[in-house]
């Protein structure tokens, strides 16, 4: 098959095109298809890109962990999903990814891709859609009324999060550049503010729960806004106990896990028209180095993903 593979560690520029082996099914694995797979820039930095769960080296690896596709084989035991299904999903880290034309899924993480979305448009979901679902429901249990501030809103986690917490009633609060405020507007937050022009920090105050997407200043600057008894869920930096004591506070730093059931939840609402995916550019397979390198620029928009079959 035709991969996008790591053939060292390092940055974009490790990335080449080239023939691989297809998958070999372990137990309880589905053979996927893949149509589309979205990127994180910053799994090229991640110990997971480039070694198994027990530290052993796998390189040349293949990045890319959200994948919608259709299903070609199962294994022997697998009883979750037949041949044909068109299905999506969040792939284990510490294996090969879908930025190739097949990859080798955990059968029990696989969910039926949302039937009104393209490929594409459901590739963009896994990580960054359970990443906003798990921060602001699993970890901070955001509830209808409530007001969170959601940090980098306008990215692919931020996106989600604002569409997520809007659908649950709370009210929004954006962090964003001004040129993305009607997007999000549009997606349902109630207010965006230009963090180019403004500090939040001067114009919110007693949040239930803060979402940062960027971590650095605007993480550490976040604590203070949250209510006593409020949530910080970060997904870029380091929430110490310490930290929360001296604010009143919970932080929270998690890492985002596949779950089907969640998917399928998604998948409801993108159904419903409660969920859209915003996808910044689409390149083909061949060209995966020119979305990484254009991911790890700034200020990208949405999702970036590779569309291996048109």
């Amino acid at each position: 098959m035709k991969a996008a593979r790591l053939r060292a560690r390092g940055g974009p520029e490790q990335i080449v095109y080239e023939e691989a082996p297809k998958p070999t099914l372990q137990t309880g694995d589905a053979l996927v298809r893949v149509h589309a797979c979205a990127i994180t820039p910053t799994e090229l930095t991640w110990s997971a890109t480039y070694t198994t769960k027990g530290g052993a080296n796998r390189i040349p690896s293949i990045p890319g962990h959200e994948v919608s596709g259709v299903v070609e084989t199962v294994a022997a035991d697998v009883t979750d999903v037949k041949e044909g299904d068109a299905v999506y999903a969040l792939t284990d880290f510490w294996r090969d990814g879908a930025a190739a034309e097949y990859v080798a899924v955990q059968a029990a993480d696989l969910a039926p891709k949302p039937a009104k979305l393209s490929h594409v448009e459901a590739a963009a979901i896994p990580l960054s859609g359970l990443t906003a679902w798990q921060a602001l429901f699993d970890h901070a249990n955001l509830k209808a009324g409530q007001r969170v501030l959601i940090h980098g809103a306008a990215g692919g986690v931020g996106t989600y999060a604002v569409q997520l917490a809007h659908w649950r009633g709370a009210h929004v609060i954006a962090t964003a550049r001004a040129s993305a405020a009607g997007l999000l507007r549009d997606l349902g937050a109630d207010e965006v503010i230009d963090y180019t022009s403004a500090r939040f920090e001067d114009l919110v105050h007693d949040v239930d729960v803060v979402l940062d997407n960027v971590g650095g200043d605007a993480l550490e600057r976040s604590w203070s806004v949250l209510r006593r008894g409020g949530t910080l869920v970060t997904v870029a930096g380091d929430a110490p106990a310490d930290k929360g004591a001296k604010y009143g506070v919970r932080g929270i730093f998690f890492i985002v896990k596949p779950s089907r059931a969640e998917l399928i939840e998604l998948a409801r609402l993108a159904k419903a028209g409660n969920l859209q995916s915003i996808i910044g550019a689409t390149f083909p397979l061949q060209q995966a180095r020119d979305a990484f390198e254009r991911g790890l620029g700034a200020h990208n928009r949405g999702k970036l993903v590779l569309q291996v079959v048109e």
